[in-house]
């Protein structure tokens, strides 16, 4: 018996103990994600063409490959969040679950690792 109320059952954070971080998680970046959407599209929108040199010279700005950096970081890291509440939801069997998971977290990292390094390349200017 708990001498808790039924509101204060309610708001705790259920049995894994984490549910509103990933809630949380998922609302600060797409925030972020709406932030760096807008810088990304209005640069974008900002050059007269789209020429090899100039979008090489462009991401090889510090604030430019940074900001770029963080978008791409953020993005797949959004995208794996939704993608893991998606497989919890509708994998029932555990197995099938488990080793979804663990794919879906290697590609994502995998997208992440090959984002960022495309970026940092082209920032640092290393030829091909």
């Amino acid at each position: 018996m708990s001498l808790r109320s039924p509101m204060g059952r309610v708001l705790g954070l259920g049995s894994a103990k984490e549910g509103s971080g990933h809630w949380w998680s998922q609302r600060v970046t797409s925030v972020a994600l709406l932030f760096l959407t807008l810088w990304f599209v209005a640069s974008l929108l900002r050059f007269p063409a789209f020429d090899y040199e100039l979008v090489t010279g462009w991401i090889g700005k510090p604030v430019n490959a940074v900001l770029l950096t963080l978008l791409v970081a953020t993005t797949v890291y959004h995208s794996q969040l939704g993608v893991q509440v998606v497989v919890e939801d509708y994998v029932t069997a555990k197995m099938p679950k488990l080793l979804l998971m663990m794919f879906i977290n290697f590609i994502h990292a995998a997208l992440a690792a090959l984002g960022v390094f495309a970026v940092l390349r082209i920032a640092f200017g290393v030829a091909a």
